[in-house]
């Protein structure tokens, strides 16, 4: 039998560290972590009547290019909105005044994120102010349910075959 010696040791050892490092790494890239201690981002606050499934850590987008993530979500105590707090990328802080956002969502049932769509204000949006134009998130399960059991287009309608139905057609007819 081989008498181990401390060459194969450390060997074995740094294959481990290495292995955790890469584990590491990989972990905090699937949950869209950043590696900064969070100082060096740009913040932008947005209110929103209805934010559906909008998570913390969620991204922000422009023209489909992530530029941030959604920093925290609170409620408003007064107004009863949300209040999502963005974290953007410090070379996007000059964004138009006029700049809008909203709640979308990546296909019919993915994640949900803020979409930017800058304006043309020669003024722009300095950190820890508010974007004024927002558009809600669209719940689709309440859409489907209005569309499913709204009934015919004619729905303020009689029906033909309930009482009294006919009496005010035979009467036009008269």
């Amino acid at each position: 039998m081989a008498i181990r010696g401390p060459r194969l040791e450390f060997s074995v050892g740094a294959f481990l560290l290495l292995a955790l490092a890469s584990l590491l790494v990989l972990a905090v890239a699937s949950t869209n972590q950043r590696w900064g201690l969070g100082g060096d981002g740009y913040e932008l606050k947005a209110r929103f009547t209805q934010i559906g499934q909008l998570r913390k850590q969620a991204p922000v987008k422009i023209g489909g290019v992530v530029v941030g993530q959604v920093a925290a979500i609170e409620l408003d105590p007064t107004r009863f909105d949300s209040i999502v707090t963005l974290k953007l990328d410090p070379k996007f802080k000059d964004l138009p005044a006029d700049t809008s956002a909203g709640i979308f969502t990546s296909g019919l049932l993915g994640e949900s994120y803020i979409g930017l769509q800058p304006g043309g204000d020669p003024d722009v949006l300095k950190s820890g102010e508010e974007i004024v134009f927002t558009q809600p998130a669209v719940d689709l399960m309440q859409l489907v349910g209005k569309y499913m059991f709204s009934g015919p287009a004619n729905a303020g309608a009689a029906p033909q075959d309930a009482p009294g139905a006919d009496a005010p057609a035979t009467e036009a007819h008269k």
